[in-house]
């Protein structure tokens, strides 16, 4: 396993890479060129200057998060195809860059969604929260100004700008769209990349509906394990992964977490663990990382991975913002780096598990 930390590049971050060198554990950064519109391909001049970037801090930037996906590629328009050789060439050139990982999601219209960016806590700190009863009063226009007006000026990962200026013809283009058909244009999609990202060494990862479940009558294809297995069958390539978010899919309580992680070990090279909190009402608000503050089973999750063989890369995900920071909604400093030192704690018990049962044994 391999700790990383996700990082929004200079000048798009209120956090350093210095800083995060510093966090005990980490390897390597999360990235990607965020300012470069979805569909455009990733040069590789662009990249190196990442990628040297980091490597001036010793940090690897072997997982890019997320190279996105143009929309006329999940509608399954015509002109699909343009975009996605423009995907490809952008893969050919991270492969050049030693990259391993790519996570992209598959969501209509909106990427991760939240009606609170900063939602105070009993304790003082805010955090991202979804109110289910305000969600239901919301238009998807109110659900864009409100998430931009309260982001402290910081970009939203995910939230392409021109696709957003564009939200009336995007519904209207999806109201005749199912799971089923959108399963279809990502099974296109991942057919056509799967063997370039071989060739690359990279693997596909892709992120869970966030949240699991429809957002305004949106089709959800990433929701639950069934979901999973019905991706990962459609096309049988060791590049087509899983990125295995505890948040996203922890947003609806009848996802059993643990057992999820233990059956797609093997298709997983990228995880998200983070924690979330649920309410009666279906509301949820994103906590610490420790078990007991939420309704995540993070321990759990780690000792499924870690028996299961897991080898992949692993992030702290959302974490909330405290002791005053002013930073991206839900990617300050302090609470991802300790939770850092909570999930290497969990997985050097697992490692310490397995040496003394190891030395059990010898002395049976």
């Amino acid at each position: 396993m391999q700790m990383t930390f996700r990082w929004y590049g200079e000048g798009n971050d209120s956090i350093t890479l210095k800083q995060i060198r510093q966090i005990p554990g980490v390897k390597g950064v999360v990235w990607a060129l965020h300012d470069v519109p979805v569909g455009e391909v990733w040069t590789v001049e662009r990249i190196e200057e990442v990628v040297n970037q980091a490597k001036a801090y010793g940090l690897n930037t072997e997982v890019v998060e997320s190279v996105n996906i143009h929309e006329d590629i999940k509608l399954g328009l015509p002109s699909r195809d343009q975009y996605i050789e423009a995907y490809k060439e952008t893969l050919r050139n991270l492969g050049k860059f030693g990259v391993k990982v790519v996570c992209y999601n598959f969501m209509p219209v909106f990427d991760w969604f939240r009606t609170d960016l900063f939602k105070e806590m009993e304790d003082g700190s805010t955090a991202l929260y979804f109110d289910a009863k305000k969600v239901l009063s919301l238009t998807p226009e109110e659900v864009v100004k409100n998430m931009e007006e309260n982001s402290k000026d910081f970009t939203l990962p995910g939230w392409e700008p021109e696709r957003l200026k564009d939200l009336k013809r995007l519904f209207d283009l999806y109201k005749n769209v199912s799971e089923a058909e959108l399963l279809e244009n990502l099974t296109y999609f991942l057919k056509e990349i799967c063997p370039v990202a071989e060739e690359n060494g990279i693997k596909m990862a892709i992120h869970p509906d966030d949240p699991p479940f429809s957002i305004f009558g949106l089709p959800r294809i990433v929701k639950n394990k069934q979901d999973i297995q019905n991706l990962l069958n459609a096309v049988d390539s060791p590049s087509n992964g899983l990125t295995f978010c505890s948040g996203s899919l922890g947003g609806n309580l009848n996802n059993d977490l643990v057992d999820i992680a233990k059956t797609f070990t093997s298709r997983i090279p990228f995880a998200h663990i983070r924690n979330v909190k649920h309410f009666g009402d279906g509301s949820f608000i994103e906590t610490s990382h420790r078990v007991e503050d939420g309704s995540v089973p993070i321990t759990g999750i780690i000792q499924a991975l870690y028996e299961n063989g897991f080898d992949g890369y692993i992030r702290p995900d959302h974490g909330r913002h405290i002791w005053d920071e002013v930073c991206r909604p839900g990617y300050g400093l302090y609470d991802r780096a300790l939770g850092v030192m909570y999930l290497l704690g969990a997985w050097d018990t697992q490692v310490l598990l397995k040496e003394q049962a190891g030395k059990t044994l010898q002395n049976v």
